[in-house]
């Protein structure tokens, strides 16, 4: 008890040290990104620093002795590490989507093939965490929103694998939480730093090969239900964004500032309180798919983040976001119509 909360604390304060240190790098080194509408980058290498402490102090665990360290949970960290590693060279340079849905898959049937399931299913697990891990990418489009929802998510998942004697694993989601808290430091409105493809799709693919690990040992039903539940927030917005920019005509892979976060703050909520929002209704989900887990509920309870995730979709393909374009003097323009604004909307693009 006493090393995993040294560790946890080891794991916050030194990724918000190595993200500090990262900033100067990225900025002098041009790893910055261009949000729209502003004049101002932000640097993208947060992810770096969540992935290298956690890795790191997860090494240190194994080598002394402290922590050891399972085939399994070795399998995952050497999985992560090569999606971490294929994000950082999508950071640097575009490495395009084939390339990088590959090496997912690749990790992700490492991962699955360690949990010995049925050839379908294993299939399935696969594609739920190329998927999940893919929308992560996409999700981390405003300060705070895919670190506060990571956090909530991992501590989640860490309760039921501790639940389910997984020991090694609820470490290693509990050292990932503690990894983003730190992160979170510098990702909160106004953001100094963010995650990048590294991190959202490190934090993605592990959460999403988490979910799947900790849920091997229950029926088909309560195994997706939890898994649905505790991703939902995530799936929400796939599908806000898809349905959204099919109806507009618009590619669905063409980045846009067409996320819930973004709806949510054309509604007038303020980027701290669409990153709380969110960071609330995941924490929902994650309750749901604890008490799915235990027992308490059956699979059926799945069914209210799902009318939760329908209503929010419904709901928020009324906000006009195609067709306005936000200048970097807050003007908002739809068309010749040109209508004076307080204030830029801050969008990642993605």
């Amino acid at each position: 008890m006493f090393y995993g909360i040294a560790a946890a604390a080891t794991a916050l304060l030194a990724t918000a040290a190595l993200t500090a240190l990262l900033r100067v790098v990225a900025r002098k080194t041009g790893f910055t990104v261009r949000r729209a509408g502003r004049i101002l980058r932000t640097p993208r290498l947060g992810g770096l620093a969540v992935a290298l402490v956690t890795a790191t102090v997860i090494t240190v665990g194994a080598s002394t002795g402290l922590a050891p360290v399972g085939s399994g949970t070795l399998t995952l960290l050497i999985a992560a590490g090569a999606v971490a590693a294929i994000g950082l060279l999508d950071d640097a340079r575009p490495t395009g989507a084939r390339a990088r849905v590959a090496v997912v898959t690749a990790a992700a049937t490492a991962v699955v093939h360690t949990a010995q399931l049925g050839f379908l299913v294993s299939m399935l697990a696969v594609l739920w965490i190329v998927f999940v891990t893919s929308v992560c990418r996409h999700f981390d489009t405003s300060d705070g929103v895919l670190g506060t929802v990571g956090v909530v998510t991992a501590l989640g998942l860490s309760v039921c694998a501790s639940a389910d004697g997984l020991g090694q694993l609820s470490g290693v989601l509990g050292l990932l939480a503690a990894a983003l808290t730190g992160f979170l430091m510098h990702n909160w409105h106004p953001a100094r730093m963010r995650l990048g493809s590294c991190g959202s799709l490190f934090t993605g693919f592990v959460l999403a090969s988490a979910a799947v690990l900790v849920n091997v040992e229950h029926d088909a039903l309560t195994g997706a239900g939890s898994l649905f539940a505790v991703t939902f927030v995530v799936t929400a917005d796939a599908a806000l964004v898809a349905v959204s920019r099919r109806l507009a005509g618009r590619p669905v892979l063409r980045p846009g500032p067409d996320h819930i976060a973004h709806r949510l703050r054309r509604l007038g909520l303020t980027p701290r309180g669409s990153a709380v929002v969110l960071g609330v209704a995941s924490l929902s989900g994650v309750v749901t798919a604890l008490l799915m887990h235990e027992g308490t509920l059956g699979p059926a309870a799945a069914l209210g983040p799902l009318t939760v995730a329908a209503a929010a979709v419904a709901v928020l393909l009324r906000v006009p976001v195609h067709g306005v374009r936000e200048t970097m003097h807050g003007v908002r323009e739809r068309g010749a119509r040109t209508v004076q604004q307080p204030a830029a909307i801050n969008v990642s693009g993605s």
